[in-house]
C-alpha cells in the first residue's frame, strides 16, 4: 500500500516535492518546477508547503518502496 510520506534521500529542503513524487511515481523536478510556478502565480506556494511539512510524516527505514 502507497503511503504520502517526506522521503530522507534526495531531499532538498523538506522532502516534501519528493515524497510527493515518489507517491505519484514521477520525476521529483516536476513537482518541484510546479511548486515553485504555484508560488509565483499565487503566492500560497510557501505557506502550503510548510503546512505538508508538518502533516506529511517522514518516512521510516522499515518503509519500503
Amino acid at each position: 500500500m502507497k503511503r504520502l510520506v517526506r522521503i530522507k534521500e534526495g531531499k532538498m529542503l523538506g522532502g516534501v516535492c519528493g515524497g510527493i513524487a515518489k507517491y505519484l511515481d514521477i520525476d521529483p523536478v516536476i513537482i518541484r518546477i510546479l511548486w515553485v510556478a504555484f508560488t509565483l502565480l499565487y503566492g500560497a506556494g510557501l505557506l502550503v508547503y510548510i503546512v505538508a511539512w508538518i502533516l506529511i510524516p517522514e518516512e521510516d527505514e522499515n518503509i519500503s518502496g
